[in-house]
């Protein structure tokens, strides 16, 4: 079950492109009027909200975010599991819904900012350079971090949660501006369900489950 709205963070984007568009339009100016009118229009779509429902099955763990897998890789994670873990990579393209989902039930135990590069979120290294934004989650099953990372065009990391507080799957937890990726980091002894070259829905698309 989805439902469709906007995320509030388009205001700041839409507001002055409306306001554009309709002085260009009082004064004439019907072609560059049309273009701010276009523009927030494409920004709306950006910033659509669907809620989603996830599956029944709560032991699933479930895509944080819209896109294609890039990669599963065995990586060490020092900041939160302090373990050697699989690393499935999302990558988030410009038509996809760009919020953040929890991918469990759980309570959250680590976040933490780091500034970085802007580089290609496409790469491996993407998520070791690039600014990203880390959310660990003691779960039912164990612990599991996900990392929300911007690219060449998102420059800003929204994060609505902080330590202590309990998610639910599905929950919309923040969001990317414009961009990129989403990492998330299982121990080894998750049953991992994608591959590269799968295509996933947030909230909607198992990626994991404990063994």
């Amino acid at each position: 079950m989805m439902r469709f709205s906007i995320a509030r963070d388009a205001l700041p984007f839409v507001v002055p492109l409306g306001a554009a568009a309709a002085v260009l339009f009082v004064f004439g100016l019907i072609v560059p009027g049309a273009v701010c009118a276009l523009a927030a229009v494409l920004v709306l779509f950006f910033f659509r909200d669907p809620k989603r429902t996830p599956p029944s099955d709560t032991a699933l763990v479930v895509a944080p975010a819209d896109g294609l897998i890039v990669g599963v890789s065995e990586v060490d994670e020092p900041d939160y599991l302090g373990e050697p873990t699989v690393r499935v990579s999302i990558f988030l393209r410009l038509w996809n819904v760009h919020m953040t989902y929890a991918p469990v039930n759980g309570t959250v135990e680590h976040v933490a900012y780091r500034p970085g590069r802007f580089g290609i979120a496409g790469f491996s290294k993407a998520s070791e350079l690039n600014e990203a934004n880390s959310i660990g989650v003691r779960a039912g099953g164990g612990r599991l971090m996900f990392r929300q990372i911007a690219g060449m065009i998102a420059r800003r990391i929204v994060c609505r949660i902080g330590p202590g507080d309990e998610v639910r799957r599905g929950e919309r937890v923040g969001l990317i501006k414009f961009g990129s990726r989403v990492d998330v980091f299982f121990p080894k002894s998750y049953e991992v369900l994608v591959r590269k070259g799968d295509l996933v829905r947030a909230a909607l698309s198992p990626i994991a489950r404990p063994r």
